[in-house]
This record gives structure tokens, sequence and C-alpha cells, in this order.
């Protein structure tokens, strides 16, 4: 698969044109998403390159933008509510 692994690619930006911009360099690179949260399938190489043309956009007072690769031999779990994950109160389940 030529080095390319799945990701989560993830923006929360305050004015409707920065993210108007973001969206649409992600738009070539999405496999799907909705709204501000995007899978992508990219190398490393990629990924650093899209991240640090998406970081040019934002506002670092206001915006924030997280990158979070998928690992294949884990499954993604989401669905229903959030819980908080007993001892570490920083870290919320969803299920």
């Amino acid at each position: 698969m030529d080095g390319r692994r799945k990701l989560i690619m993830a923006y929360d930006i305050a004015d409707q044109r920065r993210r108007t911009r973001v969206f649409r360099m992600l738009r070539d690179w999405r496999l799907g998403g909705q709204k501000s949260i995007h899978e992508c399938l990219l190398s490393n190489r990629q990924a650093e390159d899209l991240f640090a043309q998406i970081s040019l956009e934002l506002d670092p007072e206001s915006d924030k933008l997280l990158l979070a690769w998928l690992e294949g031999h884990r499954s993604v779990l989401l669905r229903g509510v959030a819980t908080r994950s007993g001892k570490d109160d920083h870290l919320w389940i969803l299920g």
C-alpha cells in the first residue's frame, strides 16, 4: 500500500473563511468524514506536509488542529454517550 496509513484530521476553526479554505485543502485527500473530522490515507511525508499547510491557515489564538494516526490492528470504538474512563478523569470513552 505504498507506505500510506489511515489517519483522522480534525479541526475547530472559528472563522468561516479559514474553515472553508481548510476544508478545500482536505477535500482531495479525504476518504470520508463529516463537517470538521476527516479520514485520510496518507504517507508520513504527505501528512506532515498537509498538517504544515493547514497550520498556516490557522489563528493560534482561536483555532485547533488534530492529526491522529489510526492503528490497523486496533478497532475503533464509537457510539452513544461519552463516559469517564475510571481513574483518568481527562479520558472519555464513547460507548
